[in-house]
Parts: C-alpha cells; structure tokens; sequence
C-alpha cells in the first residue's frame, strides 16, 4: 500500500513537472518570436499541448475506427459496408438496438426525476437531516459499475427450491412462501432487462441529485416569496417557478446520464452477460472484440454509437451556447 502511494505521488509530481517543462519551453519559443508576433502565436503555443493530446486520442482513434468498420474481422481487408449489413440485418442485433433504446427511454428519465424529487425534499429538511439524508443517496456513486453489479447479484441470486436462498428479493419471497423466481432470466415485459436498469438508477441518483440540489438552492428566495404573496400555492410554485429556473441543470443532466446510459457495459456484463435478451450495444461491443475476435464488427458497433451520440452532442452545445447567450 505505502509503494502504491508513494508510485502515486510520484506520478502527480512528474507529470506536473512535465507540464511546468512543456510551457516554459513554449513560453521560451514564443519570447524569441519579434514583438506583435509573439503575442499572436503565444495563445497557440500555450493551446498546442491539449490540441496535441485531443488529435492524438480523440481525433485519431475515431478515424481509424471509421476506417476499420469497413475491413474484415483482422482490419486487413476491405470489405465494404459488410460490417454494417450484418450487424443490421441480424435479429440478435436488432434486438440489442430494442434494449438499447429502452435504457436510453427510462433510465435517464427516471434518474432525473428521482434526483429532483430527493433535492427538493431534501431542502425542505433541516441542515443536518439534509446532509445525512444526501450523504446516504450520494454513497453509491463511490462504488464502481463493477462492485454495484455485484452487490445487485446478491439482490437478484436465485437458489433452487428447498435449498437456502441468498439473494434477497427470493429470501423475502421464500418467509412469505414463494416460490424461488430466476429474476434475471424473467423477459416477460423485459424484467429482467428493468431490474439490470435498476443498479444504475440506484448509482446515479445521487449525481443527479447533487446537481439539482444546487440548482433548487441558487433559486434566488425573492422570487419564492414573491409567488407566495401572490397566492400561488407549492406545486405551482415548483412548476412556475422553480422549474424554469432550473432547466438549464435538468437538460445538463439528463444529457450526461443519457451518455453514460448509451455506453453501459459492466452491470450487464456482470449480471447476464447479454444473455436472456438483455444484450445491450456496450457489451455487444465487448463480446465482437473479445469473445468472436471481431475487430470490424466491434469498429461498425462503436461508429454507430458514435453517430447516436452526435446530435445529442450537437444539442448541449446549442444549449450551452444559448445560456451564455442569455446571462
């Protein structure tokens, strides 16, 4: 543990050495540049590191995955639009893009709402009562994909009749007699594809609450007590007020768990690794570059998630730009 830590300091301090190292290098480039020039090329200096790290991370990375969705499973060959064709015309991958969608439809809106109804009664509470009572909702946010998937497997573990059960919803059945009940293996209305959903609820709540928090709370109280002497009682208050108020978080967040939604992998790889019809678009991904060895199929899937996620993209930054443009 003490060498982990001290392997971790030294990485903090080397890094920013290097950093201190790159700009006083730049800094010394751009002093050596006439007058007017060097505080034209200064600013483009100093943005070269980032701009250097997002093309060779970010931009380029892209392109070659673009480019490997069109060769074979090696990325030797061309092979067109095969990849595609496919991934489209199978009913496997339909069906992954079904559940897909699903995620995307309740868990960002679900997670919202609970997030604004926890922040809102939470600031009715008093200072201590809302501190504990948000310290509990935020805990699971510390906890990885992974651990709470786990955690959730104990939750929905099922044992055969007669012998002991350790997951809890059929320990609670079998005191009241039931039956044990294969939860993750339950499609009927995509159960088990809901209570998969139900963990990263549980896990998001709390960020999405801490941002509506602070939302409700930056509501200037003048304007609160000015719809009270007008007669407008609490819902009308929250819906005429508040709300408006507070768009701008409720679109940012909705936005980012959105994203996080579109990449889920790891609770239903830990769970149900896709299987009874619970395959979503991450593990899908995982499964053609680990499992299949499929580099063009697993490049075909990622362009694709690429292209959902753009206009949504396209949409924060409009939205961005928007609330610059009215402050």
């Amino acid at each position: 543990m003490f060498l982990k830590f001290v392997s971790a300091i030294l990485t903090v301090v080397a890094g920013i050495g290097a950093a201190l190292i790159i700009f006083w290098i730049l800094n010394k480039i751009a002093e050596l540049l006439p007058g007017r020039l060097e505080d034209r090329i200064k600013p483009y200096l100093y943005i070269a590191p980032a701009a250097f790290a997002i093309i060779l991370y970010l931009i380029y990375p892209s392109i070659l995955t673009i480019i490997n969705s069109f060769k074979d499973n090696f990325s030797r060959n061309w092979v067109g639009t095969k990849n595609y064709t496919d991934l489209l015309t199978s009913d496997d991958f339909r069906q992954t893009l079904f559940n897909t969608l699903l995620w995307i439809l309740i868990v960002p809106a679900i997670t919202v709402a609970l997030g604004l109804l926890v922040a809102v009664l939470a600031d009715r509470l008093s200072a201590r009562n809302e501190k504990t009572t948000k310290t509990v909702i935020f805990l699971p946010m510390a906890i990885s994909m992974i651990g709470a998937a786990t955690i959730w497997r104990f939750v929905y573990d099922a044992a055969p009749k007669g012998v002991t059960q350790i997951g809890l919803l059929n320990a609670i059945g079998g005191f009241f007699g039931a039956n044990p009940v294969q939860w993750l293996q339950t499609q009927t209305f995509h159960l088990n594809s809901l209570l998969l959903m139900v963990i990263l609820i549980w896990l998001q709540v709390g960020f999405s609450m801490v941002l509506l928090s602070a939302a409700v709370k930056g509501v200037p109280g003048d304007t609160l007590e000015a719809a009270r002497i007008d007669g407008a009682n609490e819902r009308q208050i929250f819906t005429k007020v508040i709300l408006p108020q507070i768009k701008g978080t409720l679109i940012t967040v909705f936005i980012t768990v959105t994203i996080s939604v579109m990449k889920i992998f790891d609770i239903v790889y830990v769970n149900t690794n896709g299987n009874f019809n619970t395959n979503v678009l991450g593990n899908e991904f995982y499964n053609q570059i680990s499992t299949f060895v499929n580099y063009g199929k697993a490049s075909a899937i990622v362009v694709i998630l690429m292209v959902a996620v753009i206009p949504i993209m396209w949409y924060q930054v409009r939205h961005f730009k928007a609330e610059e443009a009215n402050a």
